[in-house]
């Protein structure tokens, strides 16, 4: 099926993830104050401010502001009681360093943030937004990224059933994508 599909991308990163938030003062204050990510554009979509803040070169979290709307807070990994589409946001840092780095920056800053978690191929803290957004920094004890696919690395492949669709990518034969609909 997916030969019969165009070439896909060169992926370079997330452009930026589009959240919301009803106050974009606490916001910024948050994302460039607390996290210390660079605010790179603002501007207006429609009557809504649209923010953007620097991952890292190309890569942004952004923020539409809707007065009014409502925020809840769910833990990471986490069921929810409501519809959800969105269960965390991680942001990649390069090493154990900056991850306790960033986690002494989120102490100091009054913010609550987990232990160091070891999830075997990556090493994670937890950490809440001024949203209720719930939010992970991580970084990649064994990096799954920037190579050809290997369902036989044990160390990356590890779940002990997986989905039909992942034996078809390892044999270069997807059946079948989903097809979607604006909204």
């Amino acid at each position: 099926m997916t030969t019969d599909l165009p070439p896909a991308p060169h992926w370079r990163g997330i452009n930026h993830l589009a959240l919301v938030t009803p106050d974009m003062d606490e916001t910024v204050r948050f994302y460039a104050g607390v996290l210390g990510m660079p605010l790179v554009m603002t501007l207006m979509a429609g009557p809504m401010r649209h923010y953007f803040f620097e991952m890292s070169p190309g890569n942004t979290v952004a923020f539409f502001e809707i007065l009014g709307a409502e925020t809840f807070q769910k833990g990471a990994g986490t069921p929810a009681e409501v519809p959800v589409q969105l269960d965390h946001l991680s942001f990649n840092v390069a090493d154990e360093d900056a991850l306790e780095l960033l986690q002494q920056r989120l102490k100091a800053a009054g913010c609550e943030v987990t232990e160091v978690v070891d999830h075997g191929q990556i090493k994670s803290v937890y950490f809440t937004d001024n949203n209720g957004i719930a939010l992970e920094a991580s970084y990649w004890v064994v990096d799954a990224t920037g190579r050809p696919m290997d369902v036989n690395d044990d160390r990356i492949f590890t779940d002990p059933d997986p989905v039909p669709a992942v034996a078809e990518l390892a044999a270069d034969d997807l059946e079948s994508v989903p097809a979607t609909t604006l909204v």
